[in-house]
């Protein structure tokens, strides 16, 4: 059964009676991420079993530290840093919000269009050394005989001050996060490959999370049909701002551009995101991706665990 279907079916067969209590989900999320687009569309049908408050964070490292502290039930990051707090024995685990991945982005008219063409020009890479994309882009290179990080003049930022950089001319290519390549290709950019173009020329053609809906097993267990139907609200909510303009109209002031151009780009980056399948063959595609980045890190992207942790990724029961 199709994973959105799945969700879906489960909340609309369990029993969505008021309770007398419900039951409360604390949820850390940015007020500029997309899952705010979601809870903006969400909240218009809330669930009979659960009710939301919302954290505004700063950043994903806030979430971490928020749900690390008990503070929040809920955050989304990425499945790596799930895998790497499991291996040290907490029980933190992962369920899938999202694929939509970073990109390898240069102006329109650059003489880049290969890997090949990146030698000895400057690229800027969002998200450190350990940033998976640029472990896996050096991968990619590794099989055209290419050593990427001694071939060219690496900057290290954040996001928006590297996307800045790019439109000074003082990076010719920047690696970046999918929204910030959304926007820059929006403004006429163009991308080179993408997260999951660089994980195909590595052999894995399965489509794999990004980011998910990260919480405690325990927590989970505890609060099931209250985290079931919230997971297929929200998987709801993604499909009708995907298929329903009136409903993607609505949450455009979240997307913090007055420009259509890019507002159309964001949302095609953003619904082929969405995650419509997810099985054995999927998470034996993500313990693969672990596996290489646990040896392309020397375990400091991974821990120490040589194999992906059990119970990285969470797997509802029977309501």
């Amino acid at each position: 059964m199709k994973f959105t279907g799945f969700l879906i079916a489960c909340c609309l067969t369990a029993n969505l009676a008021v309770a007398a209590e419900k039951t409360t989900i604390h949820l850390a999320v940015q007020a500029t991420g997309t899952v705010a687009w979601e809870l903006a569309t969400l909240n218009k049908h809330p669930a009979a079993d659960y009710e939301l408050v919302v954290q505004q964070v700063a950043n994903p490292e806030a979430a971490k530290v928020a749900l690390q502290s008990g503070a929040v039930d809920v955050i989304v990051s990425d499945w790596l840093w799930v895998a790497r707090l499991r291996g040290t024995g907490t029980d933190f685990t992962f369920y899938p919000y999202s694929s939509a991945s970073g990109a390898l982005v240069v102006a329109k008219d650059s003489p880049i269009h290969t890997l090949k063409d990146l030698v000895g020009k400057r690229l800027g890479v969002a998200g450190g050394e350990l940033d998976k994309n640029w472990l896996l882009l050096q991968a990619l290179a590794q099989q055209e005989h290419l050593d990427l990080n001694a071939s060219v003049e690496k900057t290290v930022g954040a996001p928006p001050l590297l996307n800045e950089q790019l439109l000074q001319k003082r990076v010719d290519a920047l690696l970046t996060y999918w929204h910030f390549a959304a926007r820059l290709e929006g403004q006429g950019y163009r991308q080179i490959i993408d997260g999951k173009g660089i994980l195909q020329g590595l052999g894995i053609h399965e489509t794999v999370p990004t980011l998910g809906y990260v919480f405690k097993q325990s927590w989970a267990q505890a609060h099931q049909q209250a985290l079931t139907h919230f997971l297929a609200a929200s998987a709801a909510a993604k499909i009708q701002l995907c298929t329903d303009d009136a409903a993607w109209h609505e949450i455009v002031p979240l997307t913090q551009t007055d420009d259509v151009a890019t507002q159309a780009v964001l949302r095609r980056h953003y619904c082929e995101g969405n995650i419509s399948g997810w099985g054995d063959k999927e998470q034996q595609a993500a313990a693969r991706i672990y596996s290489l980045l646990h040896s392309l890190s020397q375990q400091q992207l991974t821990g120490a665990s040589e194999t992906l942790p059990t119970g990285t990724f969470w797997t509802p029961g029977p309501l």
